[in-house]
């Protein structure tokens, strides 16, 4: 049930992509290629175990990779969030999305007779705040809220759920206002101009008033393929990725929009499906395979949520992208292999 929705939002990008710039069209076609060849051979070649079982060497091989990324990574608009391999770049923050989740649901499954609960949270909390940090002073807002909205989920659903949401939030508290203090002026305007777009119509507020102008302009079936001006003509900044959406229901109006949103719908009901099954699961396999499912409906939920609410202006921008529409290698084979790895 999942690979044909997948199949069919992976037209979706392409076409969208198309009537914009057909060289992007071809690289897209490539990673769709070699995405989809990544997910076959994990779910039918490569045992999903193999991944289970090694889940502290890819979790901690990829926070070294992040390490390099911050201090030699190629700069883009201000941040270094890609490793230049030459054919390609290579985004680690994305690949330990699914990694994390892994690594913290065999962290999350695992039981003792005896267990520091304190002890146990503060492991957990350490985990998640090592790639936190690093990819918020790359700098990268948007992905460093996906983790910390992944821990949290996973998190609310262990056994002693109460005492480490109590940790989470003192610890939340203590850090919101230096947190705020740490961002980049750009960050903070971009926070002000949602509440107030009119303050700055040129500068901060933007991008989100040219999403929001390029989605009405599609009205209910979209000018046509190729035929929106405010994304071809590039009256919308980052047309083939954060704001991909809003470029695609323009040329394919209300209705493209829709549909897109229907089978993003699908998965999300698969993965709930799963996380259910597994949630009455009680020996160690069946518990990381619960975690693992909901940590991964999690990283899904999140991230369709915020990219399609700040294109249509009802959250602030992120950053983040939209799985599979936008434009960019390591986002579909992340979720290539995020699906792979489902039981």
């Amino acid at each position: 049930m999942i690979i044909i929705p997948t199949i069919l939002l992976s037209v979706f990008s392409l076409f969208n992509l198309l009537g914009i710039n057909i060289n992007l069209f071809f690289n897209q076609l490539i990673f769709f290629s070699i995405g989809f060849l990544i997910y076959f051979i994990i779910k039918y070649k490569v045992s999903g175990h193999f991944f289970f079982f090694n889940n502290r060497f890819f979790y901690f091989l990829l926070i070294g990779l992040l390490i390099v990324t911050f201090v030699i990574g190629i700069e883009v608009k201000g941040s270094k969030r890609w490793l230049s391999f030459y054919l390609f770049n290579f985004q680690a923050s994305e690949f330990l999305k699914i990694f994390f989740i892994l690594f913290l649901a065999d962290f999350f499954s695992q039981k003792k007779l005896v267990e520091n609960i304190f002890l146990k949270f503060s492991k957990s909390f350490l985990y998640f705040i090592i790639p936190a940090i690093i990819i918020f002073k790359q700098p990268d807002l948007g992905n460093a809220a996906i983790f910390f909205f992944i821990y949290l989920i996973m998190i609310i659903f262990t056994d002693n759920y109460k005492k480490n949401i109590g940790y989470l939030a003192v610890i939340t508290l203590i850090f919101i206002p230096l947190i705020f203090f740490i961002l980049k002026d750009y960050q903070k305007a971009r926070f002000f101009s949602f509440f107030n777009p009119h303050l700055d119509t040129a500068g901060t507020a933007y991008n989100m008033i040219q999403a929001m102008i390029t989605i009405g302009s599609g009205k209910f079936f979209g000018r046509g393929l190729g035929l929106g001006t405010q994304s071809r003509l590039y009256f919308l900044p980052e047309n083939t990725t954060d704001f991909a959406f809003a470029s695609l229901a323009e040329q394919f109006g209300f209705l493209g929009g829709f549909f897109v949103i229907l089978f993003y719908g699908l998965i999300i009901f698969a993965i709930a499906k799963k996380v259910i099954n597994y949630f009455f699961q009680k020996d160690k396999e069946g518990r990381m395979d619960f975690f693992y499912c909901l940590g991964l409906l999690s990283y899904l939920i999140f991230q369709t949520i915020v990219n399609i609410g700040m294109n249509m202006g009802l959250l602030p921008i992120a950053g983040v992208s939209l799985p599979l529409i936008s434009y960019g290698g390591s986002s579909i084979a992340t979720f290539m292999i995020g699906l792979a790895l489902l039981p």
